[in-house]
């Protein structure tokens, strides 16, 4: 009898891992919060290439400042949907380290494609590297920070 009890617990204790490992898992940042993203890309890099660098200056501040208030909350990863709201050890601190290192993973591309196009002799360098790091974002966002998650086992 003990051990038939035993090991109930252990299905039991199992059970709960792995119920907490799902719910983990889908903590994240919302779809429109990469779409968001991918939109102020374009827009900024629209700016900078048709408004004068002051302005495009303002508006990359404004942006980042927009960004920081809004995303402060999102970042925690603890409130993807109404209905999930996690604890912080659930889900986990290192998740706003890993969208803010992918965010500049996805600033050097921009500038690594943008120089390549312009090296090329392209037209509209910028505007083209912005459209393909906001097809990234958009598209690959909630992808690519799983996969980060993953390697960073956040």
């Amino acid at each position: 009898m003990e051990n038939s009890a035993a090991e109930q617990a252990g299905d039991a204790l199992g059970l709960v891992d792995h119920a907490q490992r799902q719910v983990a898992a889908e903590v994240g940042l919302p779809r429109g919060y990469w779409w968001a993203m991918a939109a102020g890309w374009l827009v900024l890099s629209l700016i900078a290439h048709a408004g004068p660098v002051w302005l495009a200056a303002v508006a990359t501040v404004g942006f980042g400042v927009g960004h920081s208030a809004f995303a402060a909350r999102l970042l925690s990863g603890r409130r993807r949907t109404s209905g999930l709201q996690v604890s912080a050890a659930v889900a986990g601190r290192r998740i706003p380290l890993i969208v803010v290192g992918m965010l500049l993973g996805l600033v050097g591309i921009t500038v690594v494609v943008a120089l390549a196009l312009n090296a090329d002799g392209a037209d509209h360098p910028a505007i083209w590297a912005a459209l393909l790091t906001a097809a990234i974002t958009g598209f690959g966002g909630p992808d690519i920070l799983r996969v980060l998650r993953r390697w960073a086992r956040a």
